[in-house]
Order: C-alpha cells, then sequence, then structure tokens
C-alpha cells in the first residue's frame, strides 16, 4: 500500500516537471530528458518511493485500526514522523506540481492570445490534450487525499487532544477518498484522452472476437516501431513561427 500510495505521488510529480520541461524549456528538453536520463529519472523515483517506505518498519506505525477494518498507517504513532510524512509525501510534491502547472497554464495563455487573430493555432492540440488530462488527475489527486492528510496533520501536532475529536465518520470518507482516486483515474484517461477510448473499444470488442485482438496487436506492435518527431523540435519550430 505504500509503495503504491508514494509511488503515484511521486510520479505525478515527476510527469508533472516532464510537462513543464517540455512545454516551457523545449529547447533544453530533448538534452535533459534523452533515453539514458529518463531511464536514471524513472529508476530514481521508485528508488525515493521505496526509502520512503522503509521508516514504517523502525517507527512501527503500521497497525490495525479498527475503524477501516484493515492494518494501515497510524497517524497517532508518532507526531513527528506523521508531520513529516505529509510534509514530504503530499505537500512538497503539491506544492512543485502546483509550480509546475501554473507555469504551463501562464505559457498557454499567452500563446493563445498571441495567436489569437490567426486562424492556425501554434500550441498543438495533442500535447494541450496530455497537459490537461495530467493536470485533471493531479486536482483530482489532491482533491481525494487531502482530507486525510489535513486530519494527519491536526492528529499530529497534538496527538492527545486531536485525536478524539476526529469523528469516526470523517476519518473513513477521507479514508475512502483516498483509495477511490485510484479507481477514477481510467474513467478521465477515458474521458479525455482519445487514444484510452479507443483502446477501451477493443479490449470491449476483443472480449466478443477474439481474433480481432490479436490481429490489431500486430499491428500496433509494427506501427510502434515508427520513429516520433523529437518534441523540442516541434516546439523549436511553433516558436520560430510565433516569433516571424
Amino acid at each position: 500500500m505504500g509503495l503504491s500510495v508514494i509511488g503515484s505521488i511521486f510520479n505525478i510529480t515527476a510527469i508533472a516537471i516532464n510537462r513543464y520541461c517540455y512545454i516551457c524549456h523545449s529547447f533544453a528538453y530533448d538534452k535533459v530528458y534523452s533515453c539514458w536520463n529518463t531511464m536514471l529519472y524513472v529508476s530514481l523515483v521508485w528508488i525515493l518511493t521505496v526509502i520512503a517506505t522503509v521508516p514504517n518498519f523502525f517507527v512501527g506505525s503500521l497497525k490495525y485500526d479498527p475503524r477501516i477494518y484493515s492494518c494501515t498507517f497510524v497517524q497517532t504513532a508518532s507526531s513527528y514522523y506523521t508531520i513529516a510524512v505529509v510534509v514530504i509525501h503530499f505537500i512538497v510534491p503539491i506544492t512543485i506540481v502546483s509550480f509546475c502547472y501554473l507555469r504551463i497554464w501562464v505559457l498557454v495563455l499567452q500563446v493563445r492570445r498571441r495567436v489569437k487573430s490567426e486562424t492556425k493555432p501554434r500550441l498543438k492540440p495533442s500535447d494541450f490534450r496530455n497537459f490537461l488530462t495530467m493536470f485533471v488527475v493531479f486536482v483530482i489527486f489532491a482533491f481525494c487525499w487531502a482530507p486525510l492528510n489535513f486530519i494527519g496533520l491536526a492528529v499530529a501536532i497534538d496527538p492527545t487532544e486531536m485525536a478524539p475529536k476526529v469523528p469516526e465518520w470523517l476519518f473513513i470518507i477521507s479514508y475512502l477518498m483516498a483509495y477511490f482516486n485510484s479507481c477514477l483515474n481510467a474513467i478521465i484517461y477515458g474521458l479525455l484522452n482519445q487514444n484510452f477510448r479507443n483502446e477501451y473499444k477493443r479490449i470491449l470488442m476483443s472480449l466478443w472476437m477474439p481474433r480481432l485482438f490479436f490481429q490489431d496487436t500486430s499491428k500496433g506492435g509494427t506501427d510502434g516501431q515508427k520513429s516520433k518527431p523529437s518534441p523540442a523540435l516541434n516546439n523549436n519550430n511553433q516558436m520560430k513561427t510565433e516569433t516571424l
């Protein structure tokens, strides 16, 4: 559970930084996110995720909670550790992601104003849709996980006084909201991303006609070998056109 939760927020943060570099610093994107560097970044994200779960075994924060009938992270185990968890696993990532997406929104608005009188947009629709999808994923993640984290922060500040004041129904709802977030991602991708919608349709069709599934898979493997244009090259050409 810890690997899933912490890995989710760390990956959302890494994706936000990637989108920020892709859109706001396109000239340096190919160098910063080369194939080798990208593998290092992905490895670093999961190494940090594993490291972040280790202290739980020494603090004694994994216990059975009768309110939710399961073993989970207990917010009253250690005030300092609970505060550190909320800050490192929620507040800091949310701050970084908010900064990245705010800068992207500013750039998007500037580009739209610049080309408002023109008929041809300079920002590729596919790039904007991908950014919008990840932005919505981030907003819903923050909305679903904020109540549980803020309850933990309040309890950690004064466990003896605040813990009894937290209603059981409020804790259960915040807990269910946090973990229900994982169920929403597939819906978000399906609503906002055409590629996901096509794949969902293909999977549903394969339940009725398995032959079509294997045929499409073989075709997809061949098509996937085609080279993709450099994002920096596309953005650089875009910026040159805007300058002209």
